[in-house]
C-alpha cells in the first residue's frame, strides 16, 4: 500500500479559517474513500485532526488516519522524550480488499485484513517515537530493526504477544488484538462495514476507548 504525504493541520478551537491547498487535498483524498472513516466515538470530547490518506498505484484510496488529542512530535522542546508530554490517539481505516489484479491486470496486489491495520498502526507509533539519549545515526538503524519487528509481530496476531479486548464499534462490543511497548499502545480489529481498523496512542488508555463511524470528515479540518 502507497501512502500519500498530506498532514492534518490542528486549528484552536472557535477559530475560522480557510483551509490552504495542502489541507484542501488532504481533505478531498479522504472524501475519495470508497468505505466509512473511523475515529474515536462521542465520548472523546478533545480535539481531531486528520493525518494522511493512502492509495493504491492505481489512485484508489486504500486507507488513512485520524488522530485525536495531542499532535504528537518526536522530542519536547526541552529535550524530554515526546512521550513524556503526548497524550493522543490514532484510528486507522483500512478497507477490507481481496486478493486482486491490479488495474492494468498485469500483476496482483495482496488482500487487506486486521494484519495491515496492526502493521499500519504499528509503524504509525514508531514514527512519532524518539527514544531517549538516541542521535539521527542511531534511529535510523532502530527504525529499521523496530520496522522489521512491527511487521513479523503485525503478522501473527495469534502469538502471546497480542491480548484480547473488547471494545464498542458502532455501539457494538467488538474483539481486539492488543500490545503495548515502551512507546505506547497498538491494536487492530475489524468491522462490520467493510473496514479493518487499527489504532495506536500513548498518554491514554485504549480500555477507555470506543470507535464509530465518521459522519462529515470536513469537520475534522
Amino acid at each position: 500500500m502507497e501512502t500519500t504525504s498530506q498532514v492534518g493541520v490542528q486549528t484552536p478551537a472557535g477559530a475560522s479559517v480557510r483551509p490552504n491547498a495542502s489541507v484542501r487535498r488532504t481533505v478531498d483524498d479522504f472524501l475519495m474513500a470508497p468505505f466509512p472513516w473511523y475515529g474515536l466515538d462521542g465520548a472523546f470530547t478533545g480535539t481531531r485532526w486528520l493525518l494522511q490518506a493512502g492509495a493504491s498505484a492505481e489512485g484508489v484510496v486504500e486507507h488513512g488516519s485520524i488522530g485525536h488529542g495531542d499532535q504528537p512530535a518526536l522530542r519536547a522542546a526541552d529535550g524530554r522524550d515526546a512521550g513524556e508530554r503526548d497524550r493522543f490517539a490514532v484510528v486507522v481505516t483500512v478497507a477490507a480488499n481481496p486478493v486482486r489484479k491490479t488495474g492494468d491486470g498485469t500483476g496482483i496486489l495482496e488482500a487487506t485484513s486486521v494484519s495491515s491495520a496492526a502493521w499500519l498502526a504499528g509503524s504509525g507509533l514508531l514514527a512519532v517515537t524518539w527514544p531517549a539519549q538516541m542521535d539521527h545515526g542511531l534511529r535510523d538503524d532502530w527504525m529499521a530493526q523496530q520496522t522489521e519487528t512491527a511487521w513479523v509481530l503485525a503478522d501473527d496476531l495469534d502469538s502471546e504477544d497480542w491480548a484480547s479486548l473488547s471494545l464498542p464499534v458502532d455501539g457494538e462490543p467488538t474483539p481486539f488484538h492488543y500490545r503495548e511497548s515502551p512507546y505506547g499502545w497498538v491494536l487492530a480489529g475489524t468491522t462490520r462495514r467493510g473496514v479493518h481498523l487499527g489504532a495506536y496512542g500513548r498518554g491514554m488508555s485504549a480500555y477507555g476507548l470506543g470507535f464509530s463511524a465518521v459522519e462529515g470528515i470536513e469537520e475534522y479540518v
